[in-house]
């Protein structure tokens, strides 16, 4: 399974099923997004290494070193830098 690397500090490791967003929230953490399909472009984060697949159409605008975690799959090891996001707290 591929491994992704969020702002140089913390590494989860991807599941070929979910989307990047997904693998986030499942590691505990709170990415930024709104529609989870590409519209709106919250989730918008730098790819600085490594190799995705688009699951949707990308409707929101994109630089080409950029990419939307709501509609893409690691295909490889992948680096993303400027990902908005909070880690959840845990409950007792």
């Amino acid at each position: 399974m591929p491994s992704i690397k969020i702002n140089g500090t913390s590494t989860i490791q991807s599941n070929p099923s979910n989307t990047i967003l997904e693998t986030m929230e499942k590691a505990g953490i709170e990415p930024e997004y709104n529609c989870r399909d590409g519209h709106c472009g919250a989730c918008r984060c730098k790819l600085i290494s490594g190799e995705v697949e688009y699951v949707g159409f990308a409707m929101a605008y994109t630089q080409a070193d950029e990419i939307l975690p709501c509609i893409s799959k690691a295909k490889s090891d992948v680096q993303l830098e400027d990902v908005n996001y909070a880690i959840k707290e845990k409950r007792a």
